[in-house]
């Protein structure tokens, strides 16, 4: 019985990255690259990486994250943002969230 508990609790924690993985895909998918183009323009070492994100595993290495929003096409600080909102949340709501606010 436990063991369903924390299979249940990991599956939904794991939730918003998989939602992560969908948009990181669409961004990529909208620049015409495959996972192997994306991990070449990005110097990584194994395009399986790529799959690993677009499927809510692993992480961007938060050196990276101006790296991916260039050859991503996007505004670096959006895409900062956007991948604190799912990695740190907590953290995410702390800064952004107006509404927590004193």
């Amino acid at each position: 019985m436990a063991n369903q508990k924390t299979t249940s609790a990991a599956s939904r924690s794991n939730e918003p990255r998989a939602e992560l993985g969908n948009w990181l895909r669409a961004l990529r998918e909208a620049q015409g690259l495959s996972q192997r183009q994306l991990a070449e323009a990005l110097d990584l070492d194994y395009y399986t990486f790529i799959s690993q994100l677009e499927t809510g595993r692993g992480k961007i290495p938060s050196a990276r994250y101006r790296d991916w929003a260039a050859v991503l096409e996007q505004d670096p600080k959006f895409f900062m943002k956007t991948l604190l909102s799912y990695y740190e949340p907590e953290a995410f709501a702390m800064l952004f969230d107006e509404s927590n606010e004193n």
